[in-house]
């Protein structure tokens, strides 16, 4: 089934309880990449409640996400005031210590 933008009440979406303001440019609603749709569903409670997102401490174990070292598994050992995170990874053998931006991580189960 395909929905007509022009006819659609997008307008009436933003006064609806629960809804902050939809996602639009130029008035019109633009959708949202489905890979941050999936990431605030993983954080929902079983009542469907967003929660806040994990924050990571010294000693945690995460799993590297985007890079060269993509799946790799490293342990966090500091976070300076500007929020720069420093890992530690295996790689060849050696105790390797790298910087990381937090989207670049995520906690291990």
């Amino acid at each position: 089934m395909s929905v007509n933008s022009e006819l659609a009440p997008w307008r009436t979406i933003n006064s609806t309880i629960g809804v902050c303001r939809m996602i639009s440019s130029e008035g019109r609603p633009r959708p949202l990449p489905l890979q941050l749709i999936s990431d605030l569903m993983l954080r929902c409670d079983p009542a469907g409640k967003i929660l806040p997102p994990k924050t990571l401490s010294e000693g945690d174990s995460v799993e590297l996400l985007k890079g060269p070292f993509a799946s790799f598994l490293a342990t966090v050992e500091t976070i300076d005031p500007e929020k720069r995170i420093w890992v530690l990874m295996d790689f060849m053998g050696q105790r390797t210590r790298m910087q990381v931006r937090s989207d670049q991580v995520q906690l291990t189960q």
